[in-house]
């Protein structure tokens, strides 16, 4: 077991209570009302109280007992050097569809590392099996009340589930969902499907959406995603990428279980991802449909909201600068993946459109790397980048978007950074947020609002 040293303090807010009472960054959290910190959940769940003892060790060693008063749910304005105060758990698992399994050798360890933890999932909005997660774990989630969770269900066939997986406890490990559905709970969950073609699909996703079903109101989204296949699948489960006829199967599939459920829940629940849409050469329905976007992070509704804000704000921009439009001129470039690109195509012309002096070279990346197969932008890479570019009309700028980029930093997944592209291919490179109004804004050439 081991020696239970603290929690090393990396930041203090400016104004907060801890500045007040000169905690600094490499100071150590010892306790709270008496008792040890094990990880980010009794971190959150005790610091909610009005009054605190809290235990501090400087960086000299002295201990300072800190005694609190504020008012319920006030944060205390510390953040930590580990932010999940704990040791990351790594996942178990060896799932057919694993994406870090269909990566190449030589990059960066941390790529390499599986995590399936339960607090990150209240933390960063990771996704779990449950198979990681102790009745302990529920307890703690329970009593802690942290939520929302964010699961991959992949399916509700349990022995369909231990194949997927690759562990025999995967399909007992679904038990856990009726503990966090349990009535009177209020725990929040949304869940995914990572769609394999011949495995899950077709009978099996009936069944899955059918069975999820009874987790509503707790369980109040799925997400259906199709498998992400790499060239790197030697020795691995033989998967077949879907195609256009497969997509629009799995959107009827869906959309017929939407007003199923929307007629007796008032909300859609089942959502297929934007790809299937791109894969299907269908339009993406209404804004309505997505339920507040609710599974926005995990591909639904993207494009969906992305046009709407670019429109609105070519609105806003047209009675801001009015018949001035057709005075505006620019020359740049967006560099994006083969999946969006006919869609950020679209939003270019638009622009062109209103103000022919405005030149946009819109560029699809195709992904050398990790294969054609693979048509999202956010994987990418510098190499890529710079290969397929070289020698192109860029323009004054070039615009990549900002899901190219590892969190807070300025590389990307080949550890090639923004500079390296730019010093490349001899032009200035922006990140583009991936917001319509932003996007908007860099076409024109005008502040963003």
């Amino acid at each position: 077991m081991k020696k239970y040293n603290g929690h090393k303090i990396s930041q203090v807010m400016p104004g907060s209570i801890a500045e007040e009472l000169n905690i600094e960054p490499g100071d150590f959290l010892l306790k709270i009302n008496d008792e040890i910190i094990e990880d980010i959940f009794d971190f959150q769940y005790m610091v909610q109280e009005d009054h605190l003892d809290i235990l501090i060790r400087k960086a000299d060693g002295e201990e300072w007992l800190l005694d609190i008063d504020k008012d319920f749910d006030e944060e205390l304005g510390i953040e930590f050097e580990n932010g999940l105060m704990d040791d990351y758990r790594s996942c178990s698992n060896k799932c057919i569809f694993c994406f870090i399994d269909q990566m190449p050798k030589g990059m960066r360890e941390t790529l390499y590392f599986k995590d399936d933890d339960s607090r990150l999932s209240f933390l960063q909005g990771n996704y779990v099996t449950l198979t990681n997660m102790s009745d302990k774990d529920i307890d703690r989630i329970l009593k802690y009340h942290l939520s929302p969770i964010n699961v991959s269900f992949q399916t509700t066939n349990p022995e369909l589930r231990c194949k997927m997986l690759g562990n025999r406890f995967a399909g007992e490990a679904l038990k856990k969902v009726d503990r966090l559905c349990a009535p009177g709970t209020g725990i929040e969950i949304n869940g995914q499907i990572v769609l394999c073609k011949g495995v899950n699909d077709g009978d099996e996703l009936e069944r899955s959406i059918s069975d999820l079903t009874k987790y509503i109101p707790n369980l109040q989204s799925v997400s259906v995603v199709p498998v992400g296949l790499s060239k790197y699948r030697d020795g691995l489960y033989p998967l077949e990428p879907f195609d256009s006829e497969d997509a629009k199967k799995v959107i009827d599939e869906i959309e017929s279980w939407q007003k199923k459920i929307y007629a007796e829940h008032g909300i859609h629940f089942i959502h297929a991802s934007d790809e299937w849409y791109f894969l299907a050469g269908r339009p993406f329905p209404e804004e309505e449909r997505y339920d507040g976007y609710i599974q926005l992070e995990n591909g639904v509704g993207m494009m969906r909201l992305l046009i709407n804000e670019f429109d609105e704000a070519v609105e806003d921009i047209k009675q801001r600068y009015g018949d001035k439009l057709k005075d505006f001129k620019q020359e740049i470039s967006i560099a994006t993946g083969r999946l969006v690109y006919p869609c950020i195509k679209e939003l270019a012309d638009k622009v062109s459109e209103i103000s022919p002096g405005i030149k946009i070279h819109v560029y699809e990346i195709i992904n050398e790397f990790f294969g054609e197969r693979i048509t999202v932008s956010g994987l990418l890479t510098g190499q890529d980048i710079i290969k397929q570019l070289k020698g192109r009309e860029l323009g004054q700028e070039l615009f990549l978007p900002e899901n190219l980029l590892r969190s807070g930093e300025d590389y990307l997944l080949d550890d090639v950074t923004i500079g390296d592209i730019s010093k490349a291919l001899e032009v200035p490179v922006g990140i583009s947020k991936c917001d319509g109004h932003y996007l908007a804004a860099i076409l024109f050439g005008v502040e963003p609002e």
